[in-house]
């Protein structure tokens, strides 16, 4: 039972020390605008290459047949 005790009072420990340090550096693990802008267009990008990709594909494969 003492084991069990320790361990719980161990485990939140870390836990609240771990909350403590989040709020000490409240952004850390944010994302900027700049950061969403450029996926934002990197996914753009992905998807008109394959937009072009299939275009290409569906085209020359009416010309095998």
């Amino acid at each position: 039972m003492t084991a069990m005790l320790t361990l719980l009072t161990v485990v939140g420990a870390q836990l609240r020390d771990r909350l403590r340090n989040l709020r000490d550096e409240p952004e850390r693990g944010s994302l900027s605008v700049e950061q969403v802008i450029i996926t934002v267009a990197l996914i753009g990008i992905a998807v008109a290459l394959v937009a072009v990709i299939a275009n290409a594909v569906t085209s020359r494969s009416s010309q095998i047949q």
